[in-house]
């Protein structure tokens, strides 16, 4: 998985040529043209490494390191010197830097080296959580997580609100995955370690709401048998997340708004202030602004909870996720139900990446755990919903072809990622060779291939 790097050079034809070295081994780089830009872009965003010019007009590279190393977790640093001034970079080395290059570069491997020695030093953070991390929160991995690439600039938002104290407001439809996100900027905040308390207003009746989020004092009201916490104190110096936000009854959304401005609230029944050191993370389905304007949701509390907003794509418009989140169901259940399941065929995947999933994820989970229990070696069209087979039976017979087309590029794609090698490819898609040399010849991609 790609690094994120900033880079901070003044010369910018050294800088243009240094971040396509970079780019081009496949890391994320950012630029900055002096120290002062770069400062900033350390304080509103997190990278793995940063690699600086040691002597820069206004902050030099050594003073924007200096100020760096005060942060929590701070990046790497790899220094870009003139021979004449080792010395000085000696001494950052010294101070906690974790190398230096020599101007000009020997070469464009050179420069590589050192960043994949330095990247290769410790964990990164930024771009997956760590399996310890993974397993301890029950995530799936990060590549899994934003597999698509609708979900590219959801992963660059995510990144980047991650490390701030920004309020942030997820939209999407059920099932997306709202409250997975949630967990992720939490887990890669400087809150990580710190407590995620989840809880769905759409599930609790109005006249309990208040007390669930605030707690309750003893004898507050009838069945108030002893003092209760809320979730606002039990997310202390975490992260709440208040999922189908929307569904809030107006008369706590005061309540709400004077937590987000004021960090206090009371218990219900008391009249001691609490504070509440806590990030809140928001979600819902709905159109907020519509609610705001029929009068059901309050626009002050909308603005502030909007500050970063992110909108998750449904499933149907990152179908070249499937196979990838296919396979991940697959093992999961398979270990979960004792169960020796060796793939799905190339029929049931077309099935599936045709198939529009209003239900989207959690819809696509249901039907991986049915389809292993019913599944005897390879999952196929007969383990899967009559609805979702017939809906590409249906596709077909209107003339559109989508089984076709989508089995097609299946091939082709098993073929690229083995180089042409049709072995390889049969055994990817589970089938055999010589079924693997019937629909290249169905398809007309012998002459291709």
């Amino acid at each position: 998985m790609k690094s994120r790097i900033l880079l901070v050079e003044d010369d910018e034809n050294f800088r243009v040529f240094l971040h396509t070295v970079l780019k081009d081994d496949g890391h994320e780089v950012v630029m900055a043209g002096d120290g002062l830009t770069g400062l900033r872009l350390i304080q509103h965003e997190q990278f793995d490494l940063v690699i600086s010019d040691l002597k820069m007009p206004g902050k030099s590279g050594f003073e924007l390191f200096k100020e760096v190393m005060q942060v929590a977790k701070p990046p790497l640093f790899i220094f870009l010197t003139a021979f004449g001034k080792v010395e000085e970079a000696v001494t950052a080395i010294k101070s906690g830097a974790f190398d230096f290059l020599t101007k000009p570069l020997k070469s464009p491997e050179a420069l590589l080296e050192v960043v994949n020695r330095a990247l290769e030093s410790q964990p990164r953070r930024t771009e997956c959580l760590s399996l310890s991390e993974t397993e301890t929160a029950g995530l799936p991995p990060a590549e899994l997580i934003f597999a698509g690439q609708a979900m590219e600039s959801v992963h660059t938002l995510v990144h980047n609100v991650a490390v701030t104290v920004a309020n942030v407001l997820i939209y999407g439809e059920s099932g997306t995955g709202k409250e997975l996100i949630a967990k992720v900027i939490h887990l890669l905040s400087p809150r990580g370690k710190d407590s995620f308390i989840a809880i769905n207003c759409a599930a609790i009746p109005e006249n309990l709401l208040e007390s669930e989020l605030f707690g309750h004092e003893r004898g507050a009201f009838t069945g108030a048998i002893q003092l209760r916490k809320g979730k606002f104190e039990l997310a202390e110096g975490g992260t709440i997340f208040l999922d189908e936000i929307g569904e809030m009854p107006l008369v706590l959304q005061s309540k709400l708004l004077r937590v987000l401005q004021e960090r206090v609230f009371e218990r219900v029944g008391g009249s001691k202030e609490i504070r509440a050191d806590v990030r809140v993370i928001a979600a819902t389905n709905r159109d907020l602004i519509k609610q705001v304007a029929l009068k059901q949701f309050r626009e002050d509390l909308f603005y502030r909870l909007s500050v970063f907003p992110i909108n998750l794509p449904p499933l149907r418009e990152r179908q070249d996720s499937i196979p990838m989140l296919t396979e991940y169901f697959l093992q999961r259940f398979s270990r979960a139900n004792n169960k020796n399941i060796n793939g799905i065929t190339i029929e049931a995947l077309t099935c599936m990446k045709s198939y529009q999933w209003l239900g989207n994820i959690r819809e696509l989970q249901n039907v991986m755990e049915r389809a292993v229990i019913l599944a005897d070696n390879m999952i196929g069209p007969q383990n899967l919903p009559e609805g979702i087979v017939k809906n590409v039976q249906i596709a077909n017979s209107e003339g559109r072809g989508i089984l076709k087309l989508v089995e097609r590029d299946l091939i082709i794609k098993a073929l690229e990622r083995h180089q042409g090698n049709r072995q390889l490819a049969a055994d990817d898609l589970q089938i055999s060779r010589r079924s693997l040399q019937y629909k290249l010849k169905e398809f007309g991609l012998l002459e291709e291939q």
